[in-house]
């Protein structure tokens, strides 16, 4: 019975509030059935705290608890995983507030909440997010002080929880900058939720422009001397050389020989701050020749690595804008880098054929491909009509309006036509400079498709057919070549310069957190320990710093406490005297500003003979607490009770 009567209507608030705030950021993701059925199990328990009830059937729980298992089991065929497991976790913890019933019981919530915490991260490692969870965690810490102590007032809990978190916060940094740091994502669960925005390898007509319409950053880049002009900057990703007629993807066949770059100039280094995207191609400068994590160069001259990018990723690149790329192509690749689909876009081959025997070079060729863009009515638009089954001919001829993606692939399949080696390539063109912090910001809305065609003596070429259309997409960005299209997103549209400077603030915040929180990696952790004096470091001696630095704060904390806590007693012990001196100057035995508290008690107790006895209790007590005597431990409480009971 005693134990039920801790669990007040405040304690049982506090404990669904707690619940409520770590799993509201999982609705996003949840199914919306699992969301409904904890807001209604928090609803309910809510509702019987109000009406005074304190439990339910003992049989709804565990009916509700196998209807959601099954359910789980019915969307997503597992209960192992992210996904499912998180989704689980959260659905049993809404559960476990019907069967509150005892300390236990809520002391089981409060755990269950602090676990749930960590689950949010999986999905969000923000500022905000990491914000709002500290906020929640203080509701948690305030809601197990009143299940300790239900006589703390609101205020006070709040106090203590601030202050026990403030006291976590050097033994937070001392494991965050010496704990060892392991390879990959933080969170290395298995994730089934892939499908994040970014660059795939396959582009069909539209699928860039969608991408543009999204301001999600894809990554970062921060140079060491001067940046180039933004017209040199193509940020190279999947290069996609075949074609079925309507979708182009990476080639199939065989590697051939190794990449060869020559003729190289126009050095620039550079770091980036790439963002997870679940594929195993990195982005650098056309053409990287140098990178400082363990990566690979495709025969294409794709920079990929072996694992998909599954966390934030920070590398130095090193790239030469000026190069000759494959000047001696393997035939196999020239000849795979001249097919088209049979019977497909008769049009656009016959225009080809033309101009294959209207101008007898190469280099002619291209030129008169990218005059007939722009002088043909063509237009730069993010919303292009719909193509048909020859989609390369209905946009060459009848609509005469799309993206970069309809320029690059119809541009690839005239060359090929007119016998010229070509490749569509993908990835990100020019960034947005935050002068606030000097990097380069590169978003989804950034993603661009461009061509590349083999020249004799010049190797691979890159050439940007949109740059024939709408030169400003190439030299001053999406917004530029499109100023009054509301479809572009907020951040690619904005011309308000307050608005400006707080994005660049609020970007700069989230770079720093994402950089030095977030990127703190093994290469970052030995760099900062090597600033420290300790470069020969191993993990031996790293943990014993830790270990180390840790008894150390917790050896001081406790002294502190302990400091406090005598505080805190004598300044109680001198608040219950001066009381027991109030009550004697009523009775009109003023203690003098000279007077011990010894000479005061035989004087007070000469003229209250009666009380005498009290009177030298007390102040044996006082005497005792305030100077070391042998109080002993009751020596306060009974100091209060004698205290309160002494009557004039």
């Amino acid at each position: 019975m005693a134990e039920s009567r801790q669990l007040n209507a405040p304690l049982m608030y506090g404990l669904v509030l707690s619940v409520l705030m770590v799993s509201a950021p999982h609705a996003d993701h949840m199914p919306l059935w699992v969301s409904a059925l904890c807001g209604m199990l928090l609803a309910w328990r809510a509702y019987l705290v109000r009406a005074g009830l304190r439990s339910i059937n003992r049989w709804a729980p565990p009916a509700i608890t196998v209807a959601g298992i099954v359910g789980l089991l019915i969307q997503f065929h597992t209960l192992f995983g992210q996904e499912a497991g998180v989704t689980l976790l959260v659905m049993l913890t809404s559960l476990k507030l019907l069967e509150l019933r005892t300390p236990r019981d809520a002391t089981v919530v409060i755990y269950l909440s602090s676990f749930v915490i960590i689950t949010n991260f999986f999905y969000s490692q923000t500022i905000p997010t990491a914000l709002f969870m500290l906020a929640t965690l203080l509701v948690i810490v305030t809601t197990w002080l009143h299940l300790q102590s239900a006589a703390l007032r609101l205020k006070p809990r709040l106090r203590i929880a601030a202050l026990l978190l403030a006291q976590s916060v050097p033994l937070m940094l001392v494991l965050f900058v010496l704990f060892p740091r392991v390879q990959g994502p933080l969170w290395s669960m298995p994730r089934e939720d892939l499908s994040k925005t970014g660059l795939t390898d396959t582009m069909s007509p539209g699928s860039i422009s969608k991408l543009s319409l999204s301001d999600e950053i894809a990554f970062r880049v921060t140079f060491k001397g001067a940046p180039p002009l933004r017209s040199q900057m193509y940020w190279r990703g999947p290069v996609l050389s075949n074609y079925d007629g309507r979708n182009w993807t990476p080639s199939k066949g065989p590697t051939g020989r190794k990449p060869q770059l020559d003729n190289l100039s126009g050095q620039t280094d550079y770091t980036v701050l790439l963002e997870p995207h679940y594929k195993t191609w990195l982005f650098a400068l056309e053409m990287p020749t140098r990178v400082s994590i363990p990566a690979f160069f495709t025969y294409d001259f794709q920079l990929r690595q072996k694992d998909p990018v599954s966390s934030r990723l920070q590398y130095d690149a090193q790239s030469e804008l000026s190069y000759r790329a494959n000047a001696e192509e393997d035939p196999f690749q020239l000849r795979y880098a001249l097919l088209l689909p049979p019977g497909t876009n008769p049009r656009a081959r016959q225009l080809a054929q033309e101009w294959r025997a209207t101008y007898r070079s190469d280099d002619i060729i291209v030129q008169a491909a990218l005059r007939h863009f722009n002088q043909q009515g063509f237009a730069y638009t993010l919303e292009p009509p719909p193509l048909g089954a020859d989609a390369i001919d209905d946009f060459l001829f009848v609509t005469r309006k799309g993206f970069c993606e309809h320029y690059a692939s119809t541009f690839v399949f005239l060359m090929r036509a007119a016998g010229i080696p070509a490749r569509v390539v993908t990835g990100y063109q020019g960034g947005e400079f935050n002068d606030l912090g000097g990097y380069f910001i590169v978003r989804q809305s950034d993603a661009h498709a461009w061509a590349e065609v083999w020249l004799q003596g010049q190797g691979w070429v890159r050439v940007d057919p949109t740059a024939a259309v709408s030169p400003a997409r190439v030299q001053s960005g999406l917004a530029a070549a499109m100023p009054n299209s509301t479809a572009l997103p907020l951040m690619a549209r904005t011309s308000s310069a307050w608005l400006l400077r707080l994005r660049f603030n609020l970007d700069l915040i989230a770079f720093q957190w994402d950089k030095w929180v977030l990127g703190y990696d093994t290469e970052r952790q030995f760099s900062l320990l090597a600033k420290l004096g300790m470069g020969d470091i191993t993990w031996r001696k790293l943990g014993l710093y830790m270990l180390g630095l840790l008894g150390i704060l917790t050896g001081l904390f406790a002294l502190l406490m302990l400091r406090g806590l005598h505080a805190r007693r004598a300044e109680e012990t001198l608040r219950l005297y001066r009381k027991f001196c109030r009550k004697l100057e009523k009775a009109g035995v003023a203690r003098a500003a000279h007077e011990g508290p010894q000479d005061f008690a035989a004087r007070a107790a000469r003229a209250m003979p009666r009380q005498a006895p009290s009177i030298a209790d007390i102040t044996a007590l006082y005497v005792g607490l305030r100077y070391g005597g042998a109080a002993g431990r009751d020596g306060l409480p009974a100091l209060r009770r004698a205290v309160g009971a002494f009557k004039i």
